[in-house]
């Protein structure tokens, strides 16, 4: 059979497409300097001269904690921090927004105007969608911006959507069932608990046959499992600050990246590149004027692969998610920050010291706080977890330690999950 893309910007010539990227940075520089945060970052600097990946890794990568500190610090006057060119009429810019998500932190994102703003339909269509397929999107409708993430990426590529959003899972089942889609976004872990629920039910589901999952670490297992069942499933890689960042293929070797981004791998903690096949942090840039991140650190590592995809795409290939190159951690599709842990500690003068542990296997998140404590009175470990859903809005539970039994090293978040 005949391979299949998107548009012919995926088998580009390796060489024509890094110029080409190379090319837009000098404009896509002015664009960030328009935006007051990024003007502060890049003072003195000449975008005029920036048309090198030597040159790109010169300027400072933003980090999300640092985009958070600066939201925070400007939170009255622009909950964008100065990072982002398009908002409404009250922050005085000219450009307006079609819609402002909130990502956990809480750190407020854009969206803009354009069809496929976040380029979620080259993923889709990698995954085995074509137009006319309808689409369950078990992705988060609110607060976050997953679910138009993919809603938007669908619609460009001519799909159907049924928005099923988060939970209700014997709802969504019955649409499942009564509708027949074609294919499923969402997470896996989801997709899974789905298909296991509609078995024991006895719901046949036999147009559901192709997923693209995120938010979670997909293991091969997993994708094994789906597969088994009749569900060929690709994973791709996004964050709500740049969009589609890299994607699977049929190939299932890697993560193709976007043709809208350029990527660095970088040793964690500063704004080194590494060599290729070395573990670092993915710095990002990408080509949005609306959000114009320059080098933003996403804070997850990969590595570089060698070699062009076997589909025939010739973009550069990464590993896929490697884990987390702060204390971050993405739980249920959901960041959890540092800073969080420190909010519920907040709200509960008891606490002396917490740890937040994720444990167990991927797909199947379980979330502990543990916490030494001055006092116990009654009833202070419900208002412990309340507060931990409440700043998270992720489910966890509380477990006390003995004063001195937690380590004196800093560390508020451990994953202590498997990936293999």
């Amino acid at each position: 059979m005949k391979p299949e893309f998107f548009d012919p910007l995926e088998t580009r010539a390796p060489e024509q497409r890094e110029g080409t990227l190379l090319a837009a940075l000098p404009a896509q520089l002015r664009a960030a300097m328009a935006a007051p945060a990024m003007a502060e970052r890049m003072a003195g600097i000449d975008p005029a001269a920036i048309t090198s990946r030597s040159a790109l890794a010169a300027l400072p990568v933003t980090r999300k904690s640092e985009l958070l500190e600066r939201q925070k610090a400007q939170r009255a006057i622009d909950p964008f921090g100065g990072f982002s060119a398009i908002g409404w009429a009250r922050l005085g810019t000219r450009r307006p927004a079609r819609r402002v998500f909130q990502s956990p932190g809480p750190i407020y994102e854009p969206e803009g105007q354009g069809a496929d703003y976040w380029r979620m339909a080259r993923a889709m269509f990698a995954a085995g969608f074509r137009s006319g397929d309808l689409i369950h999107n078990s992705f988060s409708y609110h607060l976050t911006p997953a679910g138009s993430m993919m809603e938007t990426g669908a619609l460009a590529l001519g799909c159907t959507v049924f928005p099923g959003g988060v939970g209700n899972t014997e709802l969504q089942l019955q649409a499942m069932s009564e509708l027949q889609p074609d294919a499923y976004v969402g997470t896996p872990s989801f997709l899974r608990i789905a298909l296991e629920k509609a078995a024991e039910a006895g719901l046949a589901l036999p147009s559901l046959k192709k997923a693209l999952v995120s938010g979670e670490a997909f293991p091969p297992s997993l994708r094994d499992w789906l597969g088994e069942r009749g569900v060929q499933a690709c994973q791709c890689y996004a964050t709500a600050d740049v969009g589609l960042i890299a994607y699977e293929t049929a190939a299932r070797e890697g993560l193709v990246l976007d043709e809208g981004v350029l990527l660095e791998i970088v040793r964690p903690g500063t704004g080194d590149p590494l060599p290729d096949g070395e573990v670092g942090e993915v710095v990002v840039t990408s080509f949005n004027t609306d959000y114009p991140l320059v080098r933003f650190g996403t804070g997850d590592l990969s590595a570089l692969l060698p070699g062009p995809c076997p589909t025939g795409r010739t973009n550069a290939r990464i590993k896929g998610w490697l884990g987390r190159a702060d204390q971050t951690a993405k739980v249920r599709g959901m960041f959890v920050h540092p800073s969080q842990v420190a909010e519920v500690i907040r709200r509960h003068p008891e606490i002396t010291r917490a740890r937040l542990v994720v444990e167990g296997e991927m797909a199947n998140d379980r979330m502990t706080l543990r916490v030494e404590a001055r006092s116990l009175p009654e009833g202070l470990q419900q208002a412990v977890a309340q507060s931990l859903r409440d700043v998270t809005k992720l489910r966890g539970e509380v477990a006390w330690c003995e004063p001195g039994g937690l380590p004196n090293d800093g560390k508020v978040i451990e994953d202590a999950r498997k990936y293999n």
